[in-house]
């Protein structure tokens, strides 16, 4: 699944607090306790951006950013009581993005929260190029060796969620979830979608299925 925001904290009350106050004003947001859940939930979902806190139950949160750096780009705004200028410039070294102090304000962390978001948002590239696929979301188009793939607006759509996904497989509940969201389509339904999007790729057949998983879309890295 896809969120705005992932929070790790170890004071689950505040964790949980800050995370209902953001999903009231539109901030997906999900929680982890822990680093084991942290990385856990990295491997399954997707975050736009991650608060961590440095004071964590059996670890640190400068450990665990150190561990995240390596396989994702993701932005990490430090939260944490701790308001020493040497734990403010280790946390932006090792690649915390930003530093917020506890106690922290709810509507002052959302507005920090959001106002990064939307920078992201602006910055986010008009085409997406996979191997020889390459797709152009300005116009909704996908193209196979710059040939027109001719998708329908829900072919696009499924594409550029394998495409997000690469390497990964997923679940048909996934899918549905980020495809069609709350509009009801059976599994056959979504055979079939799977199928057509398949036949325009033929050549490259880089959607497989994962017995009893889903379904994964495999390209070299």
């Amino acid at each position: 699944m896809h969120y705005n925001v992932l929070i790790v904290d170890d004071e689950e009350t505040l964790a949980n607090m800050t995370a209902e106050y953001f999903n009231v004003f539109g901030v997906t947001t999900e929680t982890a306790n822990s680093r084991e859940s942290c990385l856990d939930f990295l491997k399954n979902n997707q975050t736009d951006l991650i608060l961590l806190d440095i004071n964590l139950v059996k670890s640190n949160g400068f450990d665990l950013c150190k561990v995240i750096r390596k396989d994702y780009d993701t932005p990490i705004f430090f939260i944490s009581a701790r308001v020493s200028t040497n734990d403010m410039l280790i946390a932006l070294n090792i690649g915390g993005d930003d530093y917020i102090t506890k106690p922290y304000e709810l509507s002052v962390l959302l507005a920090k929260v959001k106002a990064r978001l939307k920078r992201d948002e602006n910055k986010k590239v008009d085409s997406q190029t996979v191997k020889n696929i390459r797709l152009d979301f300005a116009k909704l188009k996908a193209y196979y060796k710059d040939v027109d793939l001719n998708l329908k607006a829900k072919e696009f759509k499924l594409l550029s969620f394998f495409i997000t996904n690469k390497n990964k497989a997923v679940t048909k509940e996934e899918i549905l979830e980020n495809v069609w969201g709350d509009t009801f389509i059976t599994d056959g339904a979504l055979s079939v979608q799977i199928s057509r999007l398949r036949e325009k790729l033929a050549e490259a057949d880089y959607i497989k299925t994962v017995w009893g998983k889903g379904y994964i879309f495999e390209v070299e890295s």
